[in-house]
């Protein structure tokens, strides 16, 4: 009986330090489990935080730069003008002087009217393309036709001149025709027109109603004055 007590003993001895063998392993591996995910976390979050700096960097770069354009363009203002807030504006309708004259020259065989646009708007000003040309006339309103010469851009000082011609068939038909009454001009790029007295020949011969006769050059094809 006592070998067996013994041996009773003796293996509950051994099954407690396997037990106590058993947590503490347990233990290890739980410990070493939230190590990992904590290392694993801040391996993840170390980058994560490079990337957000170098977020944060990149925004303030593009602040930086922008803020340097803007204070760039501001400065250039005062000096060459180059600034994105101070490039010409273009001509507006109410700062143009309008003036219409006969051009025609001996020998042609159209009539020309030259316009000329002068820049009063105390400010230098951009000017390019084709102005809108009507004729008033007794049979209702004439558009005139683009030439399809070259637009050159172009700019006015404050008081600098520039035409454009207006070109038109001669009615040496013997009859009436169709008599013109009004010139409307309309600048380039602009909506608001000015009236003005055509000072060309009094009528156009009858066509035959498949095109308009009357064409109208470029800003700057009647050349240009000071």
């Amino acid at each position: 009986m006592r070998v067996h007590k013994l041996t009773f003993a003796a293996l509950a001895v051994a099954a407690s330090l396997s037990l106590t063998a058993c947590q503490n392993d347990d233990d290890a591996t739980g410990q070493s489990d939230p190590s990992a995910a904590s290392s694993a976390a801040s391996s993840g979050g170390g980058s994560g935080s490079d990337d957000s700096q170098q977020g944060a960097g990149d925004e303030t770069g593009g602040e930086g730069t922008g803020g340097q354009e803007a204070a760039a363009g501001s400065g250039s203002g005062s000096g060459s003008g180059s600034g994105e807030n101070d490039k010409t504006g273009k001509c507006r309708t109410d700062e143009l002087k309008f003036k219409a004259m006969d051009a025609t020259i001996d020998g042609d065989t159209e009539g020309t009217v030259a316009v000329e646009l002068t820049n009063g708007g105390g400010r230098e000003c951009a000017i390019s393309g084709y102005a809108g040309v009507d004729l008033k006339t007794n049979s209702g309103t004439l558009s005139a036709k683009r030439s399809g010469e070259p637009v050159v851009p172009g700019t006015l000082e404050d008081g600098e001149t520039v035409a454009f011609g207006i070109h038109y068939p001669i009615n040496d038909s013997g009859g009436s025709g169709v008599r013109i009454t009004g010139l409307v001009v309309t600048p380039p790029d602009e909506t608001k027109s000015v009236t003005l007295d055509w000072p060309g020949a009094a009528t156009l011969p009858v066509t035959d109603g498949t095109g308009s006769p009357v064409k109208v050059g470029p800003i700057g094809s009647a050349g240009q004055g000071g």
